[in-house]
């Protein structure tokens, strides 16, 4: 089973309420889809690929993760651990609750406008200090360009939706769902605002009592 399959739906988080659920997720499905996604990333790929060469470990275990492998699931949460400070309590992860309820589910345009960015400076720059996807869009189209970073890669993921491109599940993070902010796939998230949310998108929720403490 990878990143892409959902289990059965059973029972769910009490706090989440989405649009439609596709089914219980699971910690070892986040990481997996954490690192899938990272590893297609400009800016973090390149080191993801160096910490797999250096555990001697082939990229398929992240490209095609089986997550009734007990030792795969163990080998990415330690690569994500290293790369990210999962389960360490630092870095990107730091303050992130250890107790936490994954759930896949699809967020409506309405619901994915109110998904917050990560509190960090290139984000509330980007957005113009709100950490709207929706806001970011309009100043990336307006030309204007957060501490001078190109926005090239947003519009070429713009253009790969609008060409069809099936984008890799967001991972967004609350103590609800109508308070949302996004862990992993920041730049997706953009590329969906530009384009004017024109679809459901598949997301991993992470719910926890919490998750304030992360999720500012």
């Amino acid at each position: 089973m990878t990143c892409e399959q959902a289990s059965a739906p059973k029972e769910f988080d009490p706090m989440l309420t989405v649009v439609q659920i596709l089914g219980v997720s699971s910690e070892d499905e986040m990481v997996a889809c954490f690192l899938s996604g990272e590893l297609s990333s400009r800016r973090f790929g390149q080191n993801l690929r160096s910490q797999l060469a250096a555990a001697g470990l082939a990229e398929q275990l992240l490209t095609r993760p089986d997550l009734s492998d007990a030792g795969a699931n163990f080998a990415r949460r330690a690569l994500l651990a290293a790369v990210r400070g999962y389960g360490e309590n630092r870095d990107l992860f730091e303050n992130f609750p250890t107790h936490v309820t994954w759930t896949r589910a699809l967020l409506s345009a309405d619901e994915a406008t109110s998904v917050r960015y990560l509190d960090y400076s290139y984000w509330v720059e980007l957005s113009g200090g709100s950490r709207r996807p929706a806001d970011a869009a309009a100043r990336i189209k307006a030309g204007l360009r957060a501490f001078d970073v190109p926005n090239e890669p947003f519009v070429d993921a713009a253009h790969a939706l609008i060409r069809g491109e099936r984008f890799s599940p967001l991972i967004l993070v609350g103590e609800r769902q109508d308070n949302l902010v996004c862990l992993e796939g920041h730049l997706r998230l953009t590329a969906y605002a530009l384009v004017g949310f024109p679809t459901d998108i598949e997301c991993l929720i992470g719910t926890a009592p919490v998750m304030s403490r992360w999720a500012r």
